[in-house]
């Protein structure tokens, strides 16, 4: 039996293996079509009966090399590359639950999939009732209908940063004969991989840590290929009946619980909404992986510092970083990620929003940015950016208070970063 390969090497060699004077690098398959000698040949790639490419908005041979890294590291047995992860999010609950039904979530996600849920597939016909991230077993069951069709959590919530407690919600959720989707966006499968400990989908935002550089937006999905469509069939007929605008196909039956989903998600899904990644920002994306294992470790150095300088600054009210002794949430944290969490720590600044903004107008090294997860420092105050359309009952629910600071920490030495976070407080 060949040995598992450790997550560090999986990061630079897997998903892809040259052959002999092959190239070295994945190769841009910079193209929208591919050229067949007869239709015959590729009307079987259409019936899904031969393997291949012939248009690019549905599969590319670079973004399903990159896809297949991300499979291997995550240990699922398909994947999927999109254009951003707001669309894997999308994809990933649309895929299984259509107007009518209903979807279990956590409400500490970031905002715009929040938003996401409660406004826009909520106007598709999809009903999504929020649980704490702390919910008990009991609080998790209440919470599910005849109709719900997933339970959906953040590995480490942005920008709450509370850690999920991904045996629980897998446990509840396949009692209830649903999977369980997880997006791992903050932790990377370098400190985290939920389908080990019962998640059965996972989703990325690779615009964050996976590319690590601030280069291009993409999403990822992964199955991890143990949910029994078939064994759920009444619930699932998306996947476990005939698809009549594909030929017919029946998904779980024809590719198994390994490849149902994601097969799915392409011929249907893509085929129709087009969120597609582009082969370049798939070529990107993959240079940004072979070093997240390295980068990860940094981050979260950089992050420990940073939140135990904060931690006993006059001027900060509280501080949140899941790995940081006395958090409430530092065994769950110690349970799935013993190796690091992530770079994020949330903190209040003592005065509320104007100190909180006066903070980052104040600092020299770290950015004012929208982003978040990137090998240079950035912060931002999501209760006026990325959580700004939430209501204020909306943003307690998710963990945001008024007085919130996300602050990313980068891979630059991190006496420099405290430097920088010490004068800015000291203009407050």
């Amino acid at each position: 039996m060949e040995k598992k390969q450790h997550i560090d090497t999986v990061c630079v060699q897997g998903g892809y293996t040259p052959g002999n004077g092959e190239p070295r690098q994945i190769p841009i398959v910079q193209s929208t079509t591919f050229k067949y000698a007869t239709g015959e040949d590729m009307g079987k790639l259409f019936d899904l009966e031969a393997s291949g490419y012939f248009y690019s908005r549905l599969q590319n041979p670079t973004c399903d090399t990159v896809a297949a890294k991300i499979c291997a590291m995550e240990g699922g047995t398909a994947a999927m590359l999109t254009s951003s992860g707001q669309a894997a999010n999308f994809f990933a609950v649309f895929n299984i639950a259509n107007a009518g039904d209903h979807v279990v979530a956590s409400s500490a996600i970031y905002g715009g999939t929040f938003n996401l849920f409660s406004v826009t597939m909520k106007k598709m016909g999809i009903d999504f009732t929020f649980v704490s991230p702390t919910a008990t077993e009991e609080e998790l069951h209440a919470a599910f209908r005849p109709n719900t069709k997933a339970l959906f959590g953040e590995t480490i919530a942005n920008p709450a940063l509370n850690v999920l407690d991904i045996e629980l919600f897998a446990k509840v959720a396949h009692e209830h004969g649903v999977p369980l989707i997880i997006d791992n966006t903050f932790a990377t499968p370098a400190h985290c991989r939920p389908i080990e400990w019962g998640a059965d989908i996972v989703t990325h935002s690779t615009t964050k840590y996976m590319d690590g550089h601030g280069s291009c937006v993409g999403g990822a999905i992964v199955d991890g290929g143990n949910f029994d469509w078939m064994a759920h069939a009444e619930r699932f007929p998306g996947l476990t009946t005939p698809d009549d605008s594909y030929h017919g196909i029946t998904y779980a039956e024809r590719f198994g619980k390994e490849g149902a989903f994601i097969t799915k998600a392409t011929a249907q899904l893509m085929r129709d909404l087009g969120t597609t990644q582009s082969p370049m920002s798939a070529f990107i994306l993959g240079l940004g992986l072979e070093s997240l294992h390295v980068r990860m470790k940094k981050h979260f150095e950089n992050g420990l510092a940073v939140a135990k300088y904060l931690a006993a600054h006059e001027k900060i009210s509280w501080v949140k970083f899941p790995a940081l002794e006395g958090d409430e949430d530092y065994a769950l944290a110690k349970k799935y990620m013993p190796n690091g969490t992530c770079g994020v720590v949330s903190f209040g600044v003592k005065g509320g929003r104007a100190a909180a903004e006066k903070f980052m107008t104040g600092l020299r090294i770290a950015a004012i940015e929208t982003h978040v997860a990137d090998a240079r420092s950035c912060c931002l105050h999501p209760a006026s950016t990325t959580h700004r359309q939430l209501s204020d009952a909306e943003l307690a629910a998710c963990g945001v208070s008024a007085d919130l600071v996300r602050f990313s920490c980068g891979i630059e030495a991190a006496e420099d970063l405290i430097a920088d976070i010490e004068q800015a407080l000291a203009e407050i």
